[in-house]
């Protein structure tokens, strides 16, 4: 059986700090809904990553990026590097 894996990960951390950034989380998942790319582009909420002075943070694979500090217009960004 074939199981599909998407493109691009998008790792988001969960923890404490991190998991007030819901804000973040959202606007990238709906700015990746809306450009149809929900296939190509997943999001997924990882386990803390122990960098609470930098939250959010997020990692994108395969790329192997790390962000932190992220705002809303970081994310606006990061959303259009995935799409490229």
């Amino acid at each position: 059986m074939s199981i599909h894996f998407p493109e691009k990960s998008v790792f988001m951390c969960a923890g404490s700090k991190c998991g007030q950034h819901k804000d973040v989380r959202k606007f990238i998942k709906a700015s990746i809904k809306q450009h149809h790319a929900k296939g190509r582009i997943e999001v997924f909420k990882m386990e803390c990553s122990d960098r609470c002075k930098h939250a959010p943070v997020l990692c994108v694979q395969p790329d192997n990026k790390w962000y932190s500090d992220i705002s809303l217009a970081d994310a606006e960004k990061i959303v259009q590097d995935l799409l490229a």
